[in-house]
């Protein structure tokens, strides 16, 4: 029997298939354009952020800057340097008596004001005060430079010395913290639940609940890092230990499961292999099941380490919104992280923290994706085939 089909249908289904084609098309351009506005808005924010203004002026180390570093600068100028630098002329004459009386033209950071001046951005300088910067331009006393002062500098209320450092080095003692206390437990969590876990109904709500932490809010992690490890234990509010411990919380879920996958992947012929040579289970598991999934569990691992890092709700809980102008030294004191810092620039009125906001992110994004290419690589390099 021959069975034919009506040209109508035929058409509608064309029809149908035209426009989902039309759809995912859409979708996937809208995504792309989404994507390529993000970027670009980002980075031509970012990149006037790596360049700072700078002015050559003359610098008299009086008796009088002892006390008030403005009085070692000629009066028109002392309004468009940095207060960071004229704060800092009378600890140098205390620390070197042998500048006192000296002058010495040097390159000094330029106020906000006036390197937005100097990028052509907005400004609040008067109109004498930019026919000032003009002129200094013009005589090659006025500049753009890279601004070192970003990547060594720590926060600052005044945006031209405001940098990332200290918030750099918090964010790598919260990630050394998160991985020294999330992959052992988890690697072990995960070897107990896959090879030596009985299945009954305990273990299932275990497995079930562990599903579940990996797909909640990561908020509920700095409630439960704050009334944990804060207020019941008493570690130090806005620490290094504090954010670590509750970004361990979050990140446990994501290498529980990556390695229990990992495992999984392990086929079962190597396991009854190695039983059937004599090796008790814990051997079979340390010697071979281990380093075959090792790959796996380091990719899943990187992958949970690069999301934590990019965390800022747990870490806003736990207090790690402190004011750092220096780089902490150990994992006691108050720290804050990169993207904690950058939601406090985000939220400053200042026009000159927006830019650096952009290099912020920008440096964030660089670094996870950083890792999660580390992953890949370990991915492709050390994946087994079965």
């Amino acid at each position: 029997m021959q069975y034919s089909i009506d040209p109508k249908v035929l058409k509608r289904r064309a029809g149908r298939d035209k426009r989902y084609r039309v759809y995912a098309y859409g979708a996937i351009f809208m995504a792309a354009a989404f994507l390529v506005f993000f970027f670009t808005n980002i980075v031509s924010t970012a990149l006037s952020a790596f360049k700072q203004g700078e002015l050559l002026v003359e610098v008299n180390y009086r008796e009088e800057a002892r006390k008030m570093g403005d009085y070692a600068l000629e009066d028109d100028l002392s309004y468009l340097v940095s207060r960071g630098f004229t704060r800092l002329i009378p600890a140098q004459m205390r620390e070197d008596r042998s500048l006192l009386g000296t002058v010495e033209e040097k390159w000094v950071l330029a106020d906000a004001e006036v390197d937005q001046y100097l990028k052509g951005k907005p400004n609040r300088l008067k109109k004498d005060e930019r026919k000032l910067v003009d002129t200094m331009r013009a005589e090659g006393r006025a500049r753009l430079a890279f601004n070192v002062g970003f990547f060594k500098n720590g926060d600052s209320k005044l945006p031209e010395m405001a940098g990332i450092w200290a918030a750099a080095v918090g964010s790598m003692y919260v990630l050394a913290i998160t991985f020294v206390f999330s992959f052992p437990i988890g690697v072990m969590t995960a070897i107990y639940l896959e090879e030596f876990a009985p299945n009954n109904r305990i273990m299932q709500i275990i497995e079930v609940n562990i599903n579940n932490l990996a797909a909640i809010p990561s908020i509920l992690f700095g409630l439960l890092g704050l009334s944990i490890f804060i207020n019941f234990f008493g570690v130090p509010r806005s620490s290094a230990l504090a954010g670590g411990l509750t970004l361990s919380l979050m990140t446990l879920p994501v290498i529980i499961i990556s390695t229990r996958a990992a495992i999984r992947a392990v086929p079962s012929s190597i396991r009854e292999g190695a039983l059937a040579l004599g090796a008790t289970r814990w051997q079979v598991v340390l010697t071979t099941i281990l380093p075959l999934a090792l790959p796996g569990i380091l990719t899943g691992t990187i992958i949970g380490l690069a999301q934590a890092i990019g965390e800022t709700a747990p870490l806003l809980i736990v207090g790690m919104m402190a004011y750092i102008p220096d780089a902490t030294n150990n994992v006691t004191s108050a720290t804050t992280v990169l993207p904690a810092q950058i939601y406090t620039w985000s939220s400053d009125s200042l026009r000159a923290f927006t830019e650096r906001t952009s290099a912020g992110i920008i440096v964030l994004l660089a670094v996870m994706l950083s890792m999660n290419a580390a992953a890949i690589y370990l991915r492709n390099k050390y994946e087994i085939k079965w």
